[in-house]
């Protein structure tokens, strides 16, 4: 007979192992890739972080990050801006929320996404790389890998799949880039568990497995300061149930989101931003309240006990001015 309680709660448990050095309540954090990155993101900016999260838009393959990250630090090469049929200015570096109405409010809000986020790199003691596929769309006529096709025709691109070599080339230049301006800088890679079925699902796992074996070979040759997170090991080995899917069956639902920061939280987060995290805790739920019947002198003093508690807090644990 099985003995089930040598199985706890009937799974297998992904092992996570823990960073050679914590994550503190005042590190700094950059989060780049897939939408998943997004969501991570949002976790850590919920509860105040220093955190900055894909600034120039959602970016799904190791050329479009390479990319930012380049222009980021060299912002002198040209932008890639151009005029969208309905006369809007957009940015093929960028994502949708990156336009404007003329060349000069696109350029700016591009310019100060790029400076932000190399800001950011030059602070930041941890820096979140997240792929999605290694498949990337081809500008034809610039001959550039665009972050986002914004609704142009299918014509303009060539649909390309990036080689392991191609992957881990992109990685490895982006490492170097980012601690040619931070050396202390720590980079945790994750794989995104979107399934993409656009291209097949024996596509999409393929696509998913040239990504582990770049993310796992560049955390080789860097092993001072590359390390990988399973994030899609949790949700396809360990959570392994169309419940932990959303209603299209392919994103990771949010109890399964929920669980991974979970995961994260208790692996690689210091005591000390451990219990920072339960301190803020009623500070954030409180803040994200809406009472049922509004008054609003009483919700204004709601409001602003609950911001002197938070920043009581936050000077406790040296963040400066909660989120950035």
């Amino acid at each position: 007979m099985t003995n089930f309680t040598d199985t706890p709660l009937f799974r297998t448990v992904v092992d996570v192992k823990a960073l050679p050095s914590g994550m503190a309540p005042n590190d700094g954090f950059v989060f780049l890739g897939s939408c998943f990155a997004q969501h991570i993101g949002a976790r850590f900016m919920d509860y105040a972080l220093p955190s900055l999260v894909n600034p120039l838009g959602v970016l799904y393959n190791p050329f479009s990050i390479g990319n930012v990250v380049s222009h980021a630090l060299q912002p002198d090469i040209d932008p890639l801006l151009f005029q969208t049929p309905d006369n809007r200015y957009c940015c093929w570096l960028a994502g949708t929320q990156t336009s404007g109405i003329s060349q000069e409010e696109c350029s700016v809000k591009v310019k100060n996404e790029l400076s932000a986020l190399k800001c950011g790199l030059t602070s930041a003691r941890f820096l979140f790389i997240t792929l999605g596929t290694n498949v990337v769309y081809r500008h034809k006529g610039l001959g550039v890998v665009v972050s986002n096709c914004h609704r142009m025709p299918q014509s303009v691109f060539s649909e390309e799949t990036m080689s392991l070599d191609d992957c881990t080339e992109a990685l490895s230049k982006t490492v170097d880039a980012v601690r040619s301006i931070n050396d202390k800088i720590q980079i945790i890679f994750t794989v995104s568990p979107y399934r993409y079925a656009k291209y097949g699902y024996h596509g999409s796992q393929l696509a998913k497995s040239v990504l582990l074996l770049a993310a796992d070979s560049v955390c080789k040759c860097y092993p001072q300061c590359c390390h990988y997170f399973p994030s899609y090991e949790i949700v396809l080995d360990e959570l392994r149930d169309y419940r932990f899917y959303a209603e299209d069956m392919l994103h990771p639902s949010q109890q399964a989101i929920d669980y991974i920061w979970h995961r994260l939280v208790q692996t690689c987060f210091t005591p000390d931003a451990r219990q920072y995290l339960k301190e803020y805790e009623p500070v954030r739920k409180g803040l994200l309240h809406r009472p049922l019947q509004y008054d609003k002198e009483r919700e204004a003093e709601r409001t602003e006990a609950l911001m002197a508690k938070a920043k009581e807090i936050w000077g406790r644990y040296g963040i400066s001015s909660g989120t950035e």
